[in-house]
């Protein structure tokens, strides 16, 4: 990073800390990494970011809001995955014991050392041997896999069961599907967004607010018909130029409408979705010209998934990931389903119902239930799915892994013609995940302008008003003549109507205050002058413009 930039860096996380937007968390006690408050002007500005992001998706009519607990059950994160795959390679400094991730001490010598494998990193950094960024050496550990989450233990005593501080919202998501299916009348495509804290135990906390142990995150599920071509209404995005990082073509510009058909974006729902987080980046301050989509590698996407993409935005730190945007396809609720043995499944109708002739094996229930007892109903499946070929005894390996003999005398032929209106099926999933956290550093680090007045040290938050946490400011000229009251009367009125934060300042001069209110992002600062208890008018003054403007407090 260029000194400028580290200076101007410097600047900004100072102001942050200064005005109370974001600072370091249990700073009296020392603090800790990869933990920050938002303090009385930084927490609501996430507020209104996730309020945003929540009207954003809702608004397109199938999609609801769920809040699932943070506490998650051991089991439900064995069965999506997260036990045994959620990790990072670690590896230690052997001079200063300080723990790095690997792939980041890495990302000097390699253009994505994310994708390595575990044999691969370490190879690199016994070729490498960087030095540790906190003391200097270069004596490496073995790379080892840590897993990222942190254990707890639900309930107490004997009885109390492992769980997880959930890594993410999406399992919640998932784990409910039976009742979004109901709730949406058993209709897809219907979704679900939750927005609220996730916990990660990064190895080494790093760039500030860009990677966190406890963070902010907001994410939605959208279910979709996998036989459903969706027909999605590209028109409004047909125009608009946007930068993409594809597999296969590279760096370049282009609408969502020609790269989805062009087979560049794989799948219509995820350039829907794509073309919805750009309008929700841009519409809360976020620079276009800073924002870009990256396609991941085949070799980077997890195996199930068929298409992914990464929105990446510039800034101090360079480009960052800040939304995923991945087709999961089926893994989620085929995880959940094989685990629990519970229907995860939306049924679909034949345009035409289908007669099928049923040629196979049951169980008989005389002789079957007796001999295999509390397996009898796991038999029973396992023996339906054989072919009519099947010769007996035969060996049946059940859902949880158990295997059984099943002879002759346990089953039964089955012989008939079906007629069948439709089928059930496991839903795939389009998910989009947003990194709250990220995303407000960013509209912060965008906001940020030095630009000054008349060759004077000067900083303006340039912050969208939708977003911007003080709606107004209200001064009075001085505090006396009863303009003081008259301006704290209209700072409780501000207050009191809903969704409105109002600042009232008195102290310094009007310059100072209308500095103090621009440094936070105050779209609007409001004057009460002498003028104002003869004709009940204030004056009215725009952060970005500087202009200002005599208006009847009535209209106010």
């Amino acid at each position: 990073m260029a000194d400028a930039e580290e200076g101007r860096l410097e600047r900004l996380t100072g102001m942050l800390k200064r005005r109370g937007i974001i600072l370091p968390a249990f700073e009296i006690h020392g603090g800790a990494k990869g933990l920050y408050d938002f303090g009385p002007v930084g927490g609501r500005l996430r507020n209104k970011v996730n309020q945003a992001w929540l009207n954003h998706w809702i608004s397109m009519g199938n999609i609801v809001e769920l809040s699932c607990p943070t506490i998650t059950p051991y089991a439900v994160l064995e069965a999506s995955g997260h036990v045994g795959e959620f990790s990072d390679f670690m590896t230690n400094c052997n001079s200063c014991e300080e723990a790095s991730r690997a792939d980041t001490i890495l990302e000097p010598h390699h253009p994505n050392p994310d994708s390595l494998t575990k044999s691969d990193l370490q190879q690199l950094l016994s070729d490498i041997n960087p030095q540790c960024p906190a003391c200097g050496a270069s004596d490496w550990s073995p790379i080892v896999a840590q897993n990222l989450m942190f254990n707890t233990t639900i309930g107490a005593g004997k009885s109390g069961r492992p769980g997880f501080l959930r890594p993410e919202t999406a399992q919640g998501m998932f784990t409910s599907f039976s009742s979004l299916y109901r709730h949406n009348r058993e209709r897809l495509p219907f979704g679900a967004v939750q927005v609220g804290k996730g916990y990660r135990n990064e190895i080494s906390p790093r760039q500030g607010m860009i990677r966190l142990r406890e963070f902010n995150m907001a994410e939605l599920e959208y279910f979709i018909d996998p036989e459903v071509n969706p027909e999605h209404d590209f028109s409004p995005w047909s125009s608009i130029q946007m930068n993409l990082l594809s597999e296969t073509d590279g760096e370049i510009t282009m609408s969502i409408t020609d790269a989805v058909a062009k087979g560049i974006i794989r799948h219509p729902t995820v350039g829907l979705f794509m073309a919805k987080t750009f309008d929700f980046l841009t519409n809360i301050g976020i620079d276009s010209s800073k924002l870009r989509f990256r396609q991941h590698q085949s070799d980077e996407m997890a195996h199930y998934a068929s298409d992914c993409w990464d929105v990446e935005i510039l800034g101090s730190y360079g480009w960052v990931e800040c939304v995923g945007i991945a087709h999961r396809g089926c893994y989620d609720l085929e995880a959940h389903e094989k685990a629990t043995g519970k229907t995860l499944r939306a049924r679909r109708e034949f345009a035409q119902p289908k007669i099928v002739e049923i040629d196979g094996w049951t169980t008989d229930g005389a002789t079957a239930g007796p001999a295999f007892r509390a397996l009898a109903g796991a038999v029973k499946k396992a023996v339906e799915q054989l072919s009519s070929n099947c010769e007996f005894p035969t060996q049946v390996t059940l859902e949880n892994g158990e295997s059984v003999t099943v002879d002759l005398t346990h089953v039964k032929r089955v012989q008939r013609t079906e007629t069948i209106s439709g089928e059930w099926y496991i839903p795939h999933v389009v998910e989009p995940a947003f990194g709250i956290d990220r995303i407000i550093w960013h509209l912060l680090d965008h906001a940020y302008d030095e630009s000054g007045k008349d060759g004077e040290e000067y900083v303006t938050l340039r912050l969208s008003e939708s977003i911007a946490p003080v709606d107004y400011c209200v001064f009075p000229l001085f505090e006396k003549d009863g303009m003081g009251k008259l301006a704290k009367e209209i700072h409780r009125s501000l207050c009191s109507k809903f969704g409105t934060v109002s600042i009232y300042d008195a102290s310094g001069s009007i310059g100072r205050r209308y500095a103090r209110a621009d440094e936070i992002g105050v779209p609007i600062c409001i004057t009460v002058d002498h003028q104002s208890l003869q004709d009940n008018t204030v004056t009215l003054r725009d952060r970005d413009s500087g202009k200002q403007s005599r208006i009847s407090i009535s209209e106010l």
